[in-house]
């Protein structure tokens, strides 16, 4: 059974910097992609960042603000956030892909985490 387990989300002010975990357990951690995905209230699940076997990618606006990382050995995978806005306020889910092939869309994820929960606010 795989599991997926988020941490590190909270309240933070806009420019401020947060970094989110994700700990994996059920399935060999290194050949599967890992992504990010976020949902703000009243919106679609968006795609965020994604670490795999043929690189990383990211979501248009967060491009340049966040970035994507893991530790195939402690099998966790990060999201390091800076200069946050307003707008990255959602919950945030870490996902493991189908396979090793770096994927940006929900329908190539077959887990998922319960989300953390991310509030950019003054």
């Amino acid at each position: 059974q795989v599991q997926l387990v988020e941490s590190g989300g909270g309240l933070v002010q806009p420019g401020g910097s947060l970094r989110l975990s994700c700990a994996a357990s059920g399935r060999t951690f290194s050949s599967y992609t890992m992504g990010w995905f976020r949902q703000a209230p009243g919106k679609e699940r968006e795609f965020v960042a994604a670490s795999g076997g043929t690189g990383r990618e990211y979501g248009y606006s967060v491009k340049g603000r966040f970035t994507i990382s893991r530790d195939n050995a402690k099998n966790t995978v990060y999201l390091q956030m800076n200069s946050l806005k307003p707008e990255d306020t959602g919950v945030y889910y870490c996902a493991s892909a189908r396979g090793p092939f770096t994927a940006t869309t929900r329908g190539s994820y077959d887990y998922w985490g319960q989300g953390t929960q991310v509030t950019v606010s003054s």
